[in-house]
């Protein structure tokens, strides 16, 4: 099934949390937790969703280059300024699918317009 989600004046953590339940395929009703899932979203006006000033700057994503003493850290601000509020909320989805196989299928399924 496909969901299309309007992201006008919505929050950006309670979108992507949304997004997130379906992919993993809880809305339906042939749920199994070891199966991919079925489901397909599609979000449209991703610039006009809301995220607070405060949090923009809070949030800091982390990675590292395998390199000694080369933690690197962005804040959702500045990844929003370098690659636009759809990598932010893909970024969001990924982070709150289960961290498995079937993990990287199922973001796949996630169309940002």
């Amino acid at each position: 099934m496909e969901y299309t989600i309007d992201a006008t004046n919505k929050k950006f953590g309670r979108l992507a949390s949304e997004i997130a339940v379906i992919l993993q395929g809880k809305k339906s009703a042939k749920y199994e937790p070891r199966l991919e899932g079925d489901d397909k979203v599609i979000v449209k006006n991703i610039s006009k969703a809301e995220i607070g000033f405060k949090k923009a700057r809070q949030r800091i994503y982390y990675r590292h280059t395998t390199q000694i003493g080369h933690l690197k850290e962005q804040s959702l601000e500045a990844l929003i300024e370098k690659k636009g509020p759809g990598a932010a909320l893909r970024k969001m989805v990924m982070g709150m699918l289960p961290k498995n196989k079937l993990q990287i299928r199922r973001i796949k399924k996630l169309v940002i317009e």
